[in-house]
């Protein structure tokens, strides 16, 4: 694969990998208020990557929440996440968004979402509202505020959890398919593969001496991503989580929250139940069966989609070295992540690859419906 097919093909939707609607302008045409608004968003960056404990405190403040003195920074990078104390209340946590990643519609509509969920009794964690709205701005910044949630992470050997977990995705689907998202993406092809490719490339991420193998391992896989597409044929898309993986399920008791609906956006049901199938493929079969037994509880699944499950999984780690290269001048994600951009970080994505291109030659997992 040339950088010129791949730069084609990326073209296609303007749907970027992170997850913003930012169609290019034309050629060497930029409007004033173009200029204006990118300017904005420099000095919002900067901001950001200089977001201090006074800022916090002072926009937490302004929305009537008085802290006590007690901060913790909580595991998040593509925001800036933190857990707050508050006066003679409960801790909340305060969500600082990324500058240029989501517009606010996107934010808001995800917030629609957690906020529709949690009255259907599902247990998401919504933000909170103050002054009519759940998206708040400070300064340069872009803050939610929401309750805290405590627990530990899901014991994925416990097939009753696995089961709760699975109609608990179900009757987020149920509410999924009620109506489209309008300011959301799509889960597809174009943006989380082949952008993810270009932009390693135009960016010149991949060491030279690599080059040529892994554009030919691209193409390789590409043609398996489309050709696992074809055979699952035309499945149905609804309002998805969308990173619901293992991570953002907290267990307290027998309580389940769910958090961090950050990367919601449209596609096929499968997506929020691929990332809690782990290990070989005769340890995915049995997890596969459990998971579907409690989704099958409440809604109805097209074995069709398992056709996807290595190709989304294949698209997720493109998708994940394309988001660090695009993070890669902000110091937290240097900090956090040494190795990323090493030679050897590259030969093994490239092994990672070539692995997931065998993967996708084989049938899919089995659906044993009677276990």
């Amino acid at each position: 694969m040339s950088r010129l097919q791949v730069t084609a093909a990326a073209t296609v939707i303007s749907i970027a990998a992170a997850g913003t609607y930012n169609p290019p302008p034309p050629d060497n045409c930029t409007s004033r208020n173009e200029n204006e608004s990118l300017a904005e968003t420099d000095e919002s960056t900067l901001a950001y990557n200089d977001l201090r404990p006074d800022d916090i405190l002072a926009a937490l403040e302004e929305l009537g929440f008085h802290c006590d003195g007690r901060f913790l920074t909580l595991n998040s990078y593509e925001n800036r996440v933190y857990q707050l104390g508050i006066e003679d209340a409960p801790p909340v946590v305060a969500k600082f968004y990324r500058p240029g990643r989501w517009s606010d519609a996107a934010i808001l509509e995800e917030h629609e979402f957690s906020a529709e969920l949690a009255a259907a009794d599902i247990p998401v964690v919504a933000p909170f509202v103050r002054n009519g709205t759940t998206l708040h701005h400070s300064g340069h910044f872009r803050l939610s505020v929401s309750p805290c949630r405590g627990g530990r992470a899901p014991d994925l050997d416990n097939m009753t959890l696995q089961r709760q977990v699975g109609r608990l995705i179900a009757r987020i689907h149920l509410q999924g398919e009620i109506k489209p998202f309008a300011h959301r993406p799509r889960f597809d092809i174009e943006s989380f593969g082949y952008q993810s490719i270009d932009y390693l490339l135009d960016n010149e991420f991949i060491p030279a001496e690599l080059d040529e193998s892994y554009c030919g391992i691209c193409d390789h896989l590409f043609q398996n991503i489309e050709a696992c597409f074809d055979r699952a044929g035309n499945v149905g898309e609804l309002r998805l989580h969308g990173d619901f993986h293992p991570g953002n399920v907290l267990v307290a008791g027998e309580q389940v929250h769910i958090v961090d609906l950050d990367d919601a956006r449209s596609g096929p049901a499968i997506q929020d139940l691929w990332m809690f199938l782990s290990g070989d493929r005769q340890e995915q079969t049995p997890q596969l069966a459990t998971l579907l037994q409690g989704y099958t509880e409440f809604r109805d699944f097209d074995a069709r989609e398992l056709h996807l499950i290595e190709a989304l999984r294949t698209l997720r780690i493109m998708h994940y070295s394309a988001w660090l290269a695009r993070r890669w001048e902000d110091p937290a994600f240097k900090i956090a992540f040494p190795w990323f951009d090493s030679p050897r970080y590259w030969d093994e994505h490239i092994l990672t690859l070539r692995e997931q291109a065998a993967l996708m030659e084989e049938p899919p997992l089995e659906w044993n419906r009677d276990a």
